[in-house]
C-alpha cells in the first residue's frame, strides 16, 4: 500500500505542473480567463493557436511520462509482478495533480493530454489503440471529447481483455482487479470532467476544434 502512495504522490507532484497556465502567463494572459476556463490543451489551442496547443500537449503528456519513467526506475526491479499496476497508480496521481492543481483552486485540465503520456509509457499495445483510435475520431468529427472519451472506453475495454488473456506477466487475478478498478475511476473522472461536453454532443452544438484554421473560442 505505501508503494502504491509513493507512486499516486510522484505522479501527482508531476502533474501539478500546469503547462497551458505558465505557456499563457508567459505570453500575457491567463488561459483560465479564457475560452472554456480550463488549463488544457485544447483550450490553449483555441485560444493561443496551434503551436501553442502542441507546446502544452507535448507538456503535459511529457510531465506524465517522467513519473511513470521514475516509478519504473525505482521499482521495476523489486516490484516486477505489480510494475504495470504501479504505472497506472502514477498516471492516475498525475491526472489528478493536472485536473485538480491546489494552487488554481483546484481548477485545471481535463487530463487527456496526460492520459497519453501514461498510455505512452505504459504498453506498446495500449499506445498503438490509443492513436488510432484519438485520431481516427478527431479527424473525421474534429471533436477533441468525442476521441477523448471514446480513447478511454476502448483502451478500458482492451486493458481487460489484455489482462485475463496474461498480457501482464506475474500478476495475480486480485491485483489484475485492482487494475481494472484503478482504470475504471480514471474513466469515470473523464467522463465527469467532460459531462458538459457529452451534454452538448447530444444536443448537436460541441464546438469543433482544427489544426489548420483558426478555432472559435
Amino acid at each position: 500500500m505505501i508503494t502504491r502512495l509513493i507512486c499516486i504522490l510522484i505522479g501527482n507532484i508531476f502533474g501539478l505542473f500546469q503547462t497551458a497556465y505558465f505557456y499563457g502567463k508567459a505570453h500575457g494572459i491567463d488561459i483560465r480567463q479564457h475560452g472554456s476556463g480550463n488549463s488544457g490543451t485544447t483550450n490553449a489551442l483555441r485560444v493561443l493557436g496551434t503551436k501553442a496547443g502542441l507546446i502544452v500537449f507535448a507538456g503535459d503528456c511529457l510531465k506524465c511520462m517522467i513519473a511513470v519513467w521514475i516509478v519504473r526506475l525505482l521499482f521495476g526491479s523489486t516490484h516486477t509482478d505489480i510494475i504495470y499496476l504501479l504505472c497506472l497508480y502514477t498516471g492516475a496521481g498525475a491526472i489528478l495533480g493536472h485536473n485538480f492543481p491546489f494552487y488554481m483552486g483546484f481548477k485545471g485540465g481535463k487530463g487527456i493530454a496526460a492520459t497519453a503520456g501514461m498510455v505512452l509509457s505504459f504498453h506498446p499495445y495500449f499506445v498503438i489503440t490509443g492513436v488510432l483510435t484519438f485520431f481516427g475520431i478527431f479527424f473525421s468529427t474534429h471533436y477533441v471529447s468525442l476521441g477523448s472519451l471514446l480513447v478511454y472506453t476502448i483502451l478500458y475495454i482492451q486493458l481487460v481483455i489484455s489482462g485475463q488473456l496474461g498480457v501482464f506477466p506475474g500478476m495475480t487475478q486480485a491485483q489484475l482487479i485492482e487494475m481494472y478498478l484503478v482504470f475504471g475511476c480514471m474513466t469515470a473522472m473523464a467522463f465527469w470532467k467532460h459531462r458538459a461536453n457529452i451534454g452538448r454532443l447530444i444536443h448537436g452544438t460541441e464546438s469543433k476544434t482544427y489544426l489548420t484554421k483558426k478555432n472559435k473560442v
